[in-house]
Parts: C-alpha cells; sequence; structure tokens
C-alpha cells in the first residue's frame, strides 16, 4: 500500500517521467492502467454531467402534468399526451411550454422574480451579451428566464444526492420566496416513529433533539401523516401540538403534506413561517404538494443519512417479540451487534420463540441471548446463513427459501438440516423463521390445508362391515357435531331436497349397482335449516374377486360456485341493458350531430366568396366525434369562417360541439376580432363546459378588401392554394381551448387575391398513428397543390387522397376567392 501510494504521487509531481508523458511531453508508446482509469473517470464524469443535465427539466415537466390533471381532470397518461399534444400543435419545446403552464397556474414568487428580471435587463436587449438569441422579444426572454428558473428550480431537487440536500434546496430555491424560514423532511419508519432524515433552517442542537420521535407522539408532521393530506396551522401555539423549532417561532404558522410515490407514503414535508400563516391559495398548496412529491423521489432513491445515527438507540423489540410468539413455527428476533468503529460485527439472540426447534435439537436456553455467530458458527460457511441476514438488515429486502441445508456443531460434531428459511427486517432488529422438513407431516399438513380451503370432506364407507368413516370437515359441511353418527349413502336421498331425487338415484344406481365411479350435485338440507349445494364424488373399491367391497369419495360444498353462476347472469342481463343503453346513446349523439353537421352539406354563398363543405362522419358509430364548421355573413359585412374540434366521443362531445359552436356565433356578433373571440370562447369553455378541452380555428374576412384576419387555438393552420402551390399558415401561438381560464390569443391578416382557395380543415383528414404531424401536413399541401378544377371537385380529392387512419371525424371548408 505505501509503494503504491508513493510511485503514484511521483507520478502526479511535475518533471517526472510519468507526468512529461500525461502531459504530452514525452511520446506515449502505449496506455498506461493509470491512463486508462483517467479515461474511464473522465467519460463515467461527462455521462453523469449528461444524466443531471437531462433530469433537469424532467422535473417540471411533471410539474407541468401535475397541473394538466387538476385542469382537465384526467389521468397522467392523458395529461402526458395533452402535453405532447400542445406541444407539437404550439411549436414550443416540452421545457417552454411546461414553464408557460406552470407559471399562469402558480402566480407565485417565481413567476414574479422572472418579471422583474425581464423588466430590469429590457434596456439592456440586443447588446451583444445574449446567448444567440440576436433580437428576442420581451416575451422569448420573459420565456427563456422563466425556463431557466423553473428548471433550476426542478433540477436541484431532482438530482439531490439526498435528503439533506433536497431539504436545503427547498428552502434556498422554492420556498424561502414564500416567507418560510425553515423545512424538516421526515420519514415514517415502520415501528411507526418518525425519523428527521433532512432539515434547513433550524439550529443544529434543535435538530439533533427531534432527530426521532418515538411512536404516538402528536406532532405536526404526525398528523398530515394520519390524515394523509396536506395540513395547515395558521399558529402552532393556539393548536398546542409540539413540533420541532416551536421554541424559535412559537406562533409561527406550519404546512405539512405527507410525501410519497405510488400510493406508499414515505414521511411527510413540514415548512415552518417565523409568523401566523394566512390562508394559502390553491396554487401555493399544489406547488407544495408537488415538491413532495420530489422529495419523496429522493428518499425513495436514497435513504436518510443521519450523522447521529451511531449514538442512536436500538428501538423496542417487544412488538417484534410479540410477534414471534404468535406465529406456528420456530422463530427468533435478531438485533445488529457493532464493533468499536461502528460497523457490523454480529447479531445477538434476543429471543427465542415458544415453539423454537433447534436444528440440532438444543433447548431454547441454550442458544437464548448468544451471539448467532457462538450458537451457529457454521452459519457463516457454506449455507450463507449469516451472509443472508447481514444483507436483509442492510436492504430490508426479505428473504424466502425452501430446502435450505443448516449445519451446527454439536460436540464439534456438524449435524446437518433441511429446513423452510424466512428473513425479513422489522426497524433494527430481524426475525429469522425456519421450519424442519419432515415429509410425510407436511404432506398430511397440505392436504388438510387442501381440503379446508376447498371446503371438501372425505368420506370411506365398508359395506362389509357397514363401517362409515369421515373427516371433520364432512362433519362440517353436514352441520353434525363429530359426536354423531355418519350419513351412509343410502340414507342420503333422506337429507337432499326432492327435485334432486331423480340425479341422486341415478348416482347411487351407478355406484353400488353398476360399481364404477360417478358425481352427482344436489341440495344438502342440514338440520340447522340451512340449504347447501354440493358436488358428491364417489368410486368403488373392489376386492380381490371383483366383489364391491367399499366406496369411497368426497363431499364438495359448491355453493359459493352456484351463487357465482346466479350472479354471472344477473350480470349478463345487465351487460346486454347497458348495451343497449349506450347504442340508444350513440344514435341520439349521432342524430345531434348529423341535425347540426349534415354529411352531405350545400354549397354556401357569401359575397365575394364561394364555400363549400365536405362533412365525413366516422366509421364507427360509437365514435361520434365534435367536430364543427361554421360560416356566417356579420351585421358589419364581414364574413366569419370557423373550423373546431372538441376531444373525446359520443354525446358529450356532440353537445359541447354545439355549445361552442353557437356561443362563437353569438359572440361573433359583438364585431370583435377573431383573437379576441377565441379568448372569449376560452372562457365558455373553461367555466360554461365542464370537462370540455377543444380546438379552433376562426377567421373574419372583409369582402370589400379581400383581408382576413384570423387566429387559432391549438388548431393545425389554415393552407392556402394560389397559381398552382400550395403552402400553411406559419404557426402562431394559440392553446387549445378550456385548459387554462385566462389565455390571450394573436392574430394575423393574410391578403388575398381572386381565384384563391383556401382550406381549413379537422385533424381527421391528416392524421396517421405512423406518422408525425409535420409529415401528415406535407401530405395535404402537395395534394391541394395538385387537386386542379372546380371547389367541389377540389375537395373530394382531398377527401380520396387523405391518408388519416385514425377512424375520426373529418370535416373540410373550401373557400373559393370571387
Amino acid at each position: 500500500m505505501t509503494g503504491d501510494t508513493r510511485r503514484h504521487d511521483d507520478a502526479r509531481r511535475p518533471g517526472t517521467p510519468d507526468a512529461d508523458r500525461a502531459a504530452g511531453l514525452v511520446p506515449q508508446q502505449a496506455p498506461t492502467p493509470l491512463g486508462r482509469l483517467v479515461a474511464t473517470v473522465e467519460r463515467l464524469r461527462r455521462e453523469v454531467l449528461e444524466a443531471q443535465a437531462a433530469a433537469d427539466g424532467r422535473a417540471l415537466v411533471e410539474l407541468a402534468k401535475g397541473i394538466l390533471i387538476g385542469q382537465l381532470n384526467c389521468t397522467p397518461a392523458a395529461a402526458a399526451r395533452q402535453l405532447d399534444v400542445l406541444c407539437r400543435e404550439s411549436g414550443m419545446s416540452p421545457l417552454e411550454l411546461a414553464a408557460d403552464i406552470v407559471n399562469q397556474a402558480s402566480r407565485d414568487r417565481v413567476s414574479e422574480i422572472a418579471a422583474e428580471f425581464v423588466e430590469r435587463t429590457g434596456a439592456g436587449a440586443g447588446n451583444g451579451t445574449g446567448t444567440g438569441t440576436g433580437g428576442a422579444g420581451p416575451a422569448d426572454r420573459h420565456a427563456t428566464v422563466a425556463v431557466r428558473l423553473r428548471t433550476a428550480e426542478s433540477g436541484v431537487l431532482a438530482v439531490a444526492a439526498d435528503t439533506q440536500t433536497v431539504a436545503e434546496s427547498l428552502l434556498t430555491n422554492a420556498l424561502g420566496p414564500l416567507g418560510a424560514v425553515a423545512v424538516a423532511v421526515w420519514a415514517a419508519e415502520p415501528d411507526g416513529s418518525l425519523a428527521l432524515a433532512g432539515h434547513a433552517g433550524f439550529p443544529p442542537r434543535e435538530a439533533a433533539r427531534w432527530r426521532h420521535v418515538p411512536p404516538g407522539v402528536s406532532t405536526v408532521a404526525r398528523r398530515a401523516l394520519g390524515e394523509r393530506r396536506l395540513v395547515t396551522l395558521t399558529d402552532l401555539d393556539r393548536e398546542g401540538l409540539p413540533s420541532i423549532g416551536r421554541a424559535e417561532w412559537p406562533d409561527g404558522g406550519r404546512m405539512a403534506v405527507p410525501t410519497g410515490t405510488g400510493g406508499r407514503i414515505q414521511g411527510v414535508l413540514e415548512i415552518c413561517w417565523p409568523r401566523p400563516l394566512e390562508p394559502q391559495a390553491p396554487q401555493i398548496e399544489r406547488q407544495v404538494e408537488a415538491l413532495a412529491e420530489l422529495c419523496a423521489r429522493t428518499m425513495e432513491a436514497s435513504p436518510p443519512c443521519d450523522p447521529a445515527a451511531a449514538d442512536a438507540v436500538l428501538p423496542d423489540v417487544a412488538e417484534l417479540i410479540d410477534l414471534a410468539e404468535g406465529l406456528q413455527d420456530p422463530a427468533v428476533v435478531l438485533t445488529p451487534v457493532l464493533d468499536s468503529d461502528g460497523r457490523l460485527a454480529d447479531f445477538r439472540i434476543r429471543h427465542t420463540g415458544s415453539r423454537f426447534v433447534d436444528p440440532v435439537g438444543r433447548p431454547r436456553g441454550d442458544v437464548n441471548g448468544a451471539l448467532l455467530l457462538e450458537a451457529y458458527p457454521l452459519a457463516a460457511g457454506e449455507s450463507g446463513l449469516f451472509d443472508i441476514i447481514e444483507r436483509v438488515h442492510a436492504t430490508g429486502e426479505p428473504f424466502r427459501a425452501e430446502r435450505m441445508s443448516l449445519t451446527a456443531l454439536v460436540d464439534q460434531i456438524p449435524l446437518t438440516s433441511v429446513a423452510n428459511i424466512s428473513v425479513s427486517r422489522h426497524g433494527s432488529a430481524v426475525l429469522l423463521i425456519w421450519r424442519i422438513q419432515d415429509e410425510t407431516a407436511r404432506l398430511a399438513n397440505l392436504l388438510q390445508h387442501a381440503q379446508r380451503l376447498g371446503r371438501i370432506g372425505g368420506f370411506e364407507e365398508n359395506l362389509v362391515t357397514g363401517e362409515t368413516t369421515w373427516n371433520a370437515q364432512l362433519y362440517a359441511l353436514h352441520g353434525l357435531p363429530p359426536t354423531a353418527p355418519p350419513v351412509r349413502l343410502s340414507e342420503l336421498p333422506g337429507y337432499a331436497h326432492p327435485d334432486d331425487s331423480a340425479a341422486l338415484g341415478r348416482f347411487l344406481r351407478a355406484v353400488l349397482r353398476h360399481r364404477r365411479p360417478a358425481s352427482v350435485n344436489l341440495r344438502l338440507r342440514r338440520s340447522d335449516g340451512i340449504t347447501r349445494h354440493i358436488r358428491v364424488v364417489a368410486e368403488p373399491v373392489l376386492d380381490a374377486d371383483q366383489r364391491l367391497h367399499a366406496v369411497r369419495g368426497a363431499y364438495q360444498d359448491i355453493s359459493a360456485q352456484h351463487w357465482t353462476e346466479v350472479a354471472l347472469a344477473a350480470t349478463r342481463d345487465q351487460l346486454a341493458h347497458t348495451e343497449a343503453e349506450s347504442a340508444e346513446r350513440n344514435r341520439l349523439a349521432l342524430q345531434l350531430q348529423h341535425a347540426i353537421m349534415p354529411p352531405t352539406p350545400q354549397a354556401i354563398e357569401a359575397p365575394g366568396l364561394r364555400v363549400a363543405v365536405r362533412y365525413r362522419p366516422a366509421e364507427i358509430e360509437a365514435l361520434v366525434g365534435g367536430d364543427w364548421y361554421d360560416t356566417v355573413v356579420l351585421p358589419s359585412g364581414l364574413i366569419m369562417l370557423s373550423v373546431g374540434d372538441v376531444a373525446g366521443h359520443g354525446i358529450e362531445a356532440a353537445t359541447g360541439m354545439v355549445v361552442l359552436r353557437n356561443a362563437l356565433r353569438g359572440l361573433a356578433v359583438t364585431g370583435a376580432g377573431p383573437a379576441q373571440l377565441l379568448s372569449w370562447l376560452n372562457t365558455v369553455t373553461h367555466h360554461l363546459a365542464k370537462h370540455v378541452t377543444a380546438t379552433a380555428v376562426c377567421g373574419l374576412f372583409d369582402p370589400r378588401t379581400r383581408v382576413m384576419r384570423w387566429a387559432r387555438a391549438g388548431h393545425l393552420p389554415p393552407v392556402l392554394v394560389r397559381g398552382g402551390e400550395a403552402e400553411a399558415f406559419p404557426l402562431i401561438e394559440g392553446l387549445l381551448l378550456g385548459a387554462l381560464p385566462d389565455v390571450a390569443y394573436v392574430e394575423r391578416e393574410v391578403q388575398l387575391e381572386p381565384d384563391d382557395t383556401l382550406l381549413m380543415y379537422t385533424d381527421g383528414l391528416v392524421e396517421r398513428r405512423d406518422s408525425s404531424v409535420q409529415e401528415s401536413l406535407g401530405h395535404l399541401v402537395r395534394v391541394a397543390a395538385s387537386a386542379a378544377g372546380d371547389l367541389d371537385g377540389q375537395l373530394d380529392r382531398l377527401l380520396a387522397e387523405s391518408r388519416s387512419d385514425t377512424d375520426d371525424d373529418t370535416c373540410v371548408i373550401g373557400i373559393r376567392v370571387g
């Protein structure tokens, strides 16, 4: 060791051959082991940095998904799909869109800091100090700052090395701007206690005093853990609950929320304010819950590390001892024994169960209280039992094994037995259970449990002596006490329902007369008035002369199966009724849709325009969608053109389509522009049409100037065909309707010329499962450019050459400028 260290130090010292070779001063003939190690470390470092950079944005995207789940009342998978659709349709990156959604939903201090930053640096924009964005506008700079702040906040939490780092990051980056002064992260232990896994803002002595909270102590964190929800206390002193930091801020406010992932609570996040806490907005509560989820992920990936854990006292093992006493198998309770350096040296046998059976036959007193390796020194040998117990104690992962060989020394003689082993950790103690295998007794025990679980009773009837033998399960099936005489097969008709007499007679003749196995299902009427559905199986036993000597068989209680079949028949009837109701709902939705959107509408004449429409319903009636179109001449002389698509299918989508189409038509009478109309329509969608989201394009055409102003809400852009060439309108910002309560939309103007053709459509015309939206839109542009002729023929060709495979409704509007 000393020589190796000296050589490494010399290699790093300037002027040595190794140092010169590493610096490139001496030609390298072949890579040395040290050079390979340096290259490997450098490669791993780059991979870690790349992984951390990729993780910076994932937590931010997860926050945006959580907001969409709350806004849209949908599943996490649906929120992920919706976020992907919004990214494609808005042309924004996932991080930019996630930051936009989080900022609009939270309205917290992070958003204010981003806005203040833009105001302070607005005058210096474009001075050459940027990062390649050139003349980015204030909105772009605001988005960039918001993304950086949100990503930094989420990234620090996502890649934190341990819970202590998470607590410090929470206070510095997320909760400090809200006025919080301290944070505590509690880990819930299996014995009901709470351990301080991480903290920030509390004095070190206070944190050391609260590093462990025994079970049963009522604290702020335990209230949140018991109620399994976010708990807010305006004044800690008024509530009278003890908690960490009460001496420093006696009348401060507290907020505690359980932390967990996958339905498993791992601890509690507790936040401390120095003064009484006013009621918090729902956005702040959602932010705290999201931060708690990030904290839980770190706790799951990295167990809490308490520097004072080495001095902690082992938890009470009384509950584990009670558990060992209640088991039917031999069990011992083990606690760790540490050496002077705090490392695991052995395990102490703290308790042996009352049914303890030593593998080599020693009494309990010989092993109770001894060290494991003293009582069973060969446990560290070939069997590996000590290594198994050590691994279970370290990781908490239980261990199970069948037919494991255990060897022990008795008077220096090794004795080996085969047993089933179970090892599990409970707090700081380990429970070891084993069962010495006795094949005959084990099989008999298995048969007994199988008969009990299957509700099977066995019998044997000797026809020569007249003796009948039943087991205990058969007495229970008949409802008779064990002292009652068994019922012979010939007496069975007197206990059966009269309607089963014919089947029972055939069964008895087959067994007793024709001497062949048989079975029968009957209703057994017991003396206590209960009727059970029973299956009787019997087979004849013949002697050497092929004469009937005995009959043996079994009774099985099939009452549960019978009533299950009855319930299944009722379920089938209910399912048929539900299917009929569903078909009726689909029929009504289709009628409603066709009443508003006829499949073959007539061409629409408007001043300066000729408008043709093609509407193709979904091929499956159950997929009735919410596509709509509308063309109306307004009192101002302008012509409104609109296309929309309500998410989902069925009667809800059809009725939502009617609401939005009529609302947009009514709002257009006000004379507002398309951006304002979509903003109002978004308010209607969010507040009046619950659980509805939709996309739309709205345009206002002026016949006098041939100028069309248009805006979009998450919808695909219109396509302009001019002089044999086609081109889609450039994408402009516009979130889908109903996602957020207050959204501002952007509108653009397009100068149209005579004989121009404008195409407005829904996604059912272009979407494919195996292609991106850009590829499908490009195919539509190519077909539109080659589709010459009159307007009706042009629309028919678009439908004929559509490659969409989503079985969705399709709506196309063609506008020919006069």
